[in-house]
């Protein structure tokens, strides 16, 4: 008996140690001084408050963060805020301050802190660099996380290339980028320009962290939630679960011919250092090299193709093209995303009402943000910007960096009567064609594509 219950109380001493071990959390702010810490960025003060980490907004400065001496790789990092309503905020986190960037600037990820009506609290930001990777505009769910005026409870996992956040245990990012690797965590007071915004507050508190056991501590994830990677020409292990591939194997011209020939173009193509890259050739439209097809065709799918703009530059993303309706001179035939310089390339200002814009259906629906009011979410030229079109049974969507800018059912009457009165009219059944190939467009000028993927359905 003595033997047993000896026993049983060295399994208890070992599962709590063991327990112990898993959950190793420390404090990362201790509630009552700053030594661990050091302003960076504005002027916007902070100061301790019955154990909690409060920042105050000021007009006329800039974003002001207060960041952790020490620097984190992996980690979970836990805590509680509340922010008073029309105010934003963050934490950073694998973030840098050095002087060889933008002279010292803040810069990485940010967990989003937020009141307006978009709901993107949880998302990911890339401060002063990527700009949004993660905005809660496919989570919905996540959307709801945030409840204004009471305290939240936030929790970033970032985990080798994966990044995830939750508030109130609810799942709002699952994010996959391989940026930065390690960096401060930082608080942030935002820059406000309202002068009613000043002296409004933003409070932490519970803040701790876990360094360690990481892989026992991982929350579940939420299979609604969509996984969105950054990764250069690569598929994570869950998008190939999830039936993703490569349509561009980012090395070879594999799976690709010119529209208008049997192989691919020997000129007007470039392949280097994992890009493929439409050469400039005084942008006239499919005059050098010409557009690229794929030698599959596909019906429902979901497309991700990430594009780069040089200045002025002109191109787009056809799908259902079938390359034998156009054997003449010009671009084969096929419904458009379109991949356009809006601000310095005139067909931004022809068509009608901007459907000639960068993400809109070409010539025939303009885009525009669905989701918010905020404006299409175009990172600009010279950045790397991602399309994804959606097709399924006819529904079709066109989202710019997450953001969803255009809708519509390419078998609906309202399609026919745009196709009518569009450039499209003398094209017998065009967009309606069961299946067809996907292009890349050679308009004359540089633009670069990578990370081109696809699921069929």
């Amino acid at each position: 008996m003595q033997k047993r219950t000896h026993l049983t109380i060295c399994f208890i001493l070992l599962f709590g140690l063991s327990l112990t071990a898993q959950e190793s959390w420390e404090l990362l702010f201790n509630g009552k001084d700053l030594s661990n810490f050091q302003q960076i960025g504005g002027s916007a003060k902070y100061q301790i408050e019955d154990g909690a980490l409060v920042g105050i907004s000021k007009k006329d400065t800039p974003n002001s963060f207060m960041a952790t001496k020490k620097t984190y790789g992996d980690f979970i990092l836990e805590f509680d805020v509340y922010v008073e309503n029309g105010l934003n905020s963050g934490v950073q986190f694998r973030s840098l301050s050095t002087k060889d960037y933008m002279n010292g600037r803040v810069h990485g990820y940010q967990c989003e802190i937020e009141t307006s009506s978009r709901k993107w609290a949880g998302g990911i930001y890339d401060e002063a660099r990527q700009g949004w990777l993660y905005p809660l505009t496919r989570n919905p769910k996540g959307q709801e996380a945030f409840i204004l005026g009471q305290w939240n409870h936030y929790r970033i996992e970032a985990i080798g290339l994966t990044i995830r956040t939750w508030i109130n245990d609810i799942q709002c990012a699952n994010l996959v980028d391989d940026t930065t690797a390690e960096g401060f965590i930082a608080f942030q007071v935002h820059a406000i320009e309202d002068k009613d915004l000043e002296g409004k507050l933003v409070r932490w508190k519970n803040i701790k962290i876990q360094i360690s056991n990481l892989a026992n501590s991982r929350k579940n994830v939420d299979p609604e939630v969509p996984e969105i990677s950054y990764l250069k020409n690569q598929l994570t292990s869950n998008e190939i679960r999830i039936g993703w591939r490569l349509l561009w194997d980012g090395k070879t011209t594999n799976g690709w011919r010119g529209a208008k020939l049997e192989t691919f173009p020997d000129k007007g193509w470039e392949i280097k250092d994992g890009l493929l890259s439409v050469l400039s050739s005084g942008g006239a439209e499919a005059n050098n090299g010409g557009d690229i097809v794929t030698t599959e065709a596909f019906s429902n799918f979901e497309l991700s193709v990430d594009f780069l703009l040089t200045e002025g530059a002109n191109s787009g993303i056809k799908y259902f093209v079938d390359p034998a309706l156009n054997t003449g001179e010009g671009s084969a035939i096929g419904l458009e995303f379109q991949v356009l310089d809006d601000e310095r390339h005139p067909d931004a200002k022809e068509g009608k009402n901007g459907n000639r814009t960068v993400g809109s259906l070409y010539d025939l629906i303009r885009a525009e943000n669905l989701n918010n009011s905020r404006g299409k979410n175009f990172k600009g030229i010279g950045e790397w910007n991602n399309a994804r079109i959606v097709s399924k049974d006819g529904h079709v969507e066109h989202w710019l960096n997450q953001v969803k800018v255009v809708e519509f059912d390419r078998f609906s009457q309202m399609f026919e009567a745009l196709v009518e009165k569009s450039k499209y009219e003398k094209w017998e059944n065009f967009g309606r064609l069961p299946e067809g190939s996907i292009l890349l467009q050679d308009h004359g000028d540089r633009v670069s594509f990578k990370s081109i993927k696809i699921r069929e359905y």
